[in-house]
């Protein structure tokens, strides 16, 4: 199993983690990854451009893989995804990897100013073919000539053509909650980034058939698709501390459960109620009052909780058979323990 951390961001991540880190820390931060021996870290869109970053952790990572987690697609062309995309994959030495997601309607239009021009799967299915024709462009001069009912890229002329690159295989990865999202990356896409508020149970159950469905459309096993886990985490030292973390994750998950988008996990555990509650309190700005409708039953499905020793071998057991990737954002108190870290990363590879 492969283990990824965050390398900058703002707000709180799962489990309460901080994930501000100032571009003049990138470097530091990055560097202390890799010392750590995180095999990845990733930047997400979450108040700051998540590709910046990225060009300095290249500079100062050798081995270290970098994605974004995720990037907002549709707010940028597929051009101008491609263009950052070659570039930082060239810088990096072939250490990138493109994470993209479409975002609901709402923040496409009120937040991005970007049109919802139609379903975001089919939409996300063109984005990711048009990226593939300009990565064939870019590396072997093809002539461009992919049209599609969202996308169209027809033009390319020298001048703006930046070359063919050592790793001109860029990883594309996207974000998954619901089937058709998890099926589309089983059939294009070479990983799929499944939301913090999904559950093992539904990965399992919902997730996992359909990246194997799309898998098996173009020849290839489940087990080809590098699938992303992002579980929120509740850690401390001690129980009390365990005990102090909740209320904060609680809130998070409450924050996420609000939106309708996301209520095929809800549905899925027999959570609908509660579903429509939280968005009703959303729209009301009740944001206060969520976090309590949050049961201790659905904190222990979203979130794996113990100690700093029982956190290992509890997210081992429970993401083991089913992700090959955990994306974890650990506590402060976690994450400045060297041995901690050393030893979580053992738990969780089977040494």
């Amino acid at each position: 199993m492969r283990v990824e951390t965050i390398l900058a961001g703002a707000g709180a991540g799962p489990g309460g983690a901080a994930l501000t880190n100032p571009l003049d820390g990138i470097a530091e931060a990055a560097r202390e990854i890799e010392a750590l021996g995180f095999d990845a870290a990733s930047t997400p869109e979450t108040g700051h451009d998540p590709f910046l970053p990225l060009m300095i952790a290249a500079e100062h990572t050798q081995r270290l893989h970098l994605g974004t987690n995720v990037a907002i697609a549709f707010p940028r062309s597929p051009m101008v995804t491609a263009q950052i995309a070659w570039d930082l994959q060239r810088w990096s030495n072939g250490r990138f990897e493109l994470g993209i997601g479409t975002q609901v309607k709402g923040h496409n239009e009120r937040r991005y100013s970007t049109p919802w021009s139609g379903p975001a799967g089919p939409r996300m299915r063109e984005y990711v073919e048009c990226l593939r024709a300009i990565f064939d462009s870019f590396q072997n001069g093809t002539r461009p000539s992919f049209q599609g009912k969202y996308y169209t890229y027809t033009l390319m002329t020298p001048f703006f053509n930046p070359g063919p690159i050592e790793h001109p295989n860029v990883p594309i990865y996207i974000s998954a909650l619901n089937p058709y999202m998890a099926k589309l990356a089983g059939e294009i896409c070479e990983g799929v980034r499944v939301h913090p508020l999904v559950t093992a149970k539904y990965t399992a159950d919902v997730l996992r058939p359909a990246i194997e469905a799309g898998a098996q459309k173009t020849g290839r096993l489940a087990s080809d698709v590098d699938l992303v886990a992002t579980p929120f985490v509740i850690t401390g030292e001690t129980r009390d501390e365990v005990e102090a973390a909740k209320p904060g994750v609680r809130q998070h998950i409450a924050f996420y459960a609000s939106t309708r988008t996301y209520h095929a996990v809800l549905d899925h555990h027999g959570w609908t109620e509660a579903g429509q509650t939280l968005h009703a309190y959303s729209i009301e700005g009740k944001w206060g009052e969520m976090g309590r409708l949050i049961t201790d039953e659905m904190l222990a499905e979203f979130a794996v909780i113990g100690t700093y020793d029982e956190v290992g071998p509890q997210l081992k057991e429970r993401w083991g058979g089913i992700a090959s990737t955990l994306f974890l954002g650990l506590a402060p108190g976690m994450r400045s323990d060297e041995r901690l870290v050393r030893e979580l990363l053992e738990t969780l590879r089977g040494a």
